[in-house]
């Protein structure tokens, strides 16, 4: 079977060999969800992706879209339902516990400093033990943490290193967590939210580090948001998640520039811009769906002002749009290009303004008051 459009997107040949690739990966949890009956939750379906050396990719959407299931089946704390992930090329057994090969290959940065720090530890032991278990620690130990601490910009170091997490900043807090996932010299690191619980003034410092790591240590990064600008800024490709799925990837200026799928665009409109007065409105925004019982076909559907009969009983395959640029919506369907146009008409004005067409690119603006 051919593979997807997105699927070669994000496993291009060009790029060399990825570190770490997934491969239709899901996740499903079985739940109880009344006093006789149980459910499953259907939280993240399908999911293929590539990370390479040097490159970011960025994982968009809002709570509920599947973004930290995806990191934690990646990290593999989480077994898979189903899929594969191939590191370097050959298959992990994802459905087993990783090897301590694998633990320090790939790196998980929280979205809570403060939680994911021991509170009775000081920098210099939460920095020192993951180097004595990988047996990284050499002659001078002190030496290496210190030379981690200056590595993430916590300068003078001496300063720093018999400091408890309490008597950081949040900031700080996080520079120390990506320093001890920095110590076993990882291949891949995961930025689960990483700057989310930041004070705004400070967050520009820890996304500069991330592409200081890619830049000039060449890590493949992982970053995950749901700030589509702070990936904008950051990533080299943008893939947007909704209800489990991907529904859209492409390159970090044309997903902001040229977005094709009505989710992203509705992202891109709640994205205040400085430069542009001009504001996009897709209607009522409505609510994300419940993964125990998703909607039938495209699970965007049910907030889309552009749904079409299709929409609500076939799920979209990934269509592609332009040169590294996919996305799943039947509206990028050739055969059913009057159809879409029909949708479009049908939708007409709307509150607050006039649903886009999306052919047409979005300016990512404010949302109406």
């Amino acid at each position: 079977m051919s593979a997807a459009p997105h699927e070669e997107i994000l496993a291009d040949a060009d790029r060399g060999r990825p570190v770490l690739e997934a491969i239709g990966i899901t996740k499903h949890y079985r739940v109880g969800v009344g006093k006789f009956k149980r459910g499953t939750v259907h939280a993240a379906e399908d999911i293929s992706l590539a990370l390479y050396p040097g490159a970011v990719t960025a994982v968009v959407g809002e709570s509920g879209s599947g973004k930290s299931t995806l990191t934690r089946m990646l990290a593999r704390t989480q077994h898979l339902t189903a899929g594969e992930l191939l590191f370097e090329g050959r298959e992990v057994g994802a459905q087993k516990a990783p090897d301590q090969d694998y633990r320090r290959a790939v790196q998980l940065v929280l979205q809570d400093p403060f939680a994911s720090l021991n509170p009775t530890h000081t920098v210099r032991y939460i920095l020192s033990r993951p180097l004595q278990i990988h047996g990284l620690a050499g002659d001078d130990i002190q030496e290496t943490v210190l030379d981690l601490l200056r590595r993430v910009a916590l300068e003078p170091a001496e300063q720093f290193i018999d400091k408890f997490p309490h008597e950081l900043s949040g900031g700080q807090r996080q520079r120390v967590s990506i320093a001890r996932s920095l110590a076993v010299q990882p291949r891949v690191l995961i930025a689960d939210e990483p700057v989310s619980m930041l004070d705004v003034s400070i967050r520009l410092g820890v996304l500069n580090l991330l592409a200081d790591l890619r830049d000039h240590e060449r890590i493949a990064i992982l970053y995950v948001t749901h700030d589509i600008a702070s990936a904008r800024y950051l990533a080299d490709t943008i893939m947007v998640m909704y209800a489990g799925r991907v529904v859209e990837v492409a390159p970090a200026a044309a997903m902001t520039s040229r977005p094709a799928h009505p989710y992203t665009k509705l992202l891109l409109s709640a994205a205040p811009d400085p430069e542009t007065e001009e504001k996009t409105w897709l209607g009522e925004s409505g609510a994300p769906p419940s993964l125990v019982d998703p909607p039938t076909g495209c699970r965007f559907h049910p907030r889309c002002p552009f749904a079409m009969d299709v929409c609500r009983t076939e799920a979209p395959p990934s269509f592609p749009v332009e040169d590294g640029h996919a996305a799943e919506c039947w509206l990028l369907d050739p055969a059913r290009a009057e159809a879409a146009a029909t949708a479009r008409s049908l939708a007409g004005p709307v509150d607050r303004g006039t649903p886009a067409d999306p052919a047409d690119p979005v300016e990512p603006a404010g949302r109406p008051a």
